[in-house]
């Protein structure tokens, strides 16, 4: 087992990574806004659901060879079942919980969506409670509440009806926080590389799926969609920024905390796409952005402070990074 010496660095190492994959996330906004924004004769032509599903495609179908690129080792897992099943366990998750969320959007405004999709923390604090012999600790509840209660209300004060878009999103925040706890489990088990690989199969071929099933002219709409101004950029940030960068170091860094720890750490992403949408216009100044971000902060701040110098429980390094 790592002595505590050298898990305090490692696990502070992880938070500032996946902090920066929360930057990344927050700049995602941007690029998905740019391309839609361009997109808009395709919406119209073959529907929002399809032309989103496509440019998921794309985007985890760019991502994947760079895994392959960059990693050429990863190859020896597509021939392992576990791999396999881990990635689609992984891949599954993350599909539906991105396609409940973009369905429900058109139903919902976006800070009713920001409210019912953070409730992932609290979704992954029960989840971890229910699925591990050991409890989170105190702290953790609390920082689990202000980093709810901030990113909720960062984009205003929700305002719920219950109808079937409030019902979807909270469908899409069950399934975020599985798959916070599934990566986990499943990186800790197997290499988190692999696992990535055929994660990013799995949505990407989904995708691709959703499209086919949608769309009455799936290669008319795609040729159109990589044809049009303003597109491929965007998208080829959102496939080497979005999936292969910070999906790749979710992947590694999250194993070193406490599931419950990386999801508080996650909810820093609709802080990051506020203040991108503010200075290139696309959000309103209000006073909610600087009282929830505070809120938030403070939550991330206090998890940091009560982390014990030891693994949380739940943590467990397998026997290859114990040496």
């Amino acid at each position: 087992m790592e002595s505590e010496a050298t898990f305090q660095p490692q696990r502070r190492k992880a938070a500032l990574i996946l902090l920066g994959v929360t930057l990344i996330w927050g700049a995602t906004f941007i690029w998905m806004k740019q391309a839609l924004n361009a997109l808009e004769p395709e919406i119209e032509r073959y529907g929002s659901f399809s032309v989103v599903a496509f440019v998921v495609a794309v985007r985890f179908g760019i991502a994947l060879p760079l895994v392959l690129v960059c990693f050429p080792s990863v190859r020896r897992g597509l021939a392992s079942p576990g791999i396999w099943k881990g990635g689609l366990l992984l891949g599954s998750l993350m599909l539906v919980g991105f396609v409940s969320q973009m369905v429900a959007l058109n139903d919902i405004n976006p800070s009713t969506s920001a409210f019912l999709t953070s409730l992932y923390v609290v979704m992954t604090a029960l989840l971890t409670t229910f699925m591990s012999d050991q409890t989170p600790r105190r702290g953790l509840y609390w920082g689990v509440l202000l980093a709810t209660l901030g990113a909720s209300f960062i984009q205003g004060p929700p305002h719920l009806s219950w109808g079937w878009g409030e019902i979807v999103t909270v469908v899409c925040a069950l399934f975020f926080a599985l798959h916070i706890v599934y990566t986990q489990r499943l990186t800790l088990e197997f290499d988190p590389l692999q696992i990535s690989l055929t994660s990013f199969a799995v949505i990407g071929g989904g995708c691709a799926l959703l499209v086919l099933l949608t769309s009455s002219s799936p290669v008319s709409m795609a040729g159109e969609v990589l044809t049009r101004d303003g597109v491929l950029l965007p998208v080829l940030l959102l496939g080497v920024g979005g999936s292969f960068f910070a999906l790749v170091a979710l992947n590694i860094y999250q194993r070193h905390m406490h599931p419950v720890q990386a999801a508080i750490i996650y909810t820093f992403e609709p802080v990051w796409a506020t203040l991108f949408g503010l200075g290139l216009g696309l959000v309103p100044w209000t006073w909610w952005i600087v009282i929830g971000g505070t809120v938030l902060l403070s939550g991330n701040i206090l998890v940091e402070l009560t982390s014990p110098d030891e693994s949380d429980g739940g943590v467990v390094h397998s026997s290859e990074e114990n040496g």
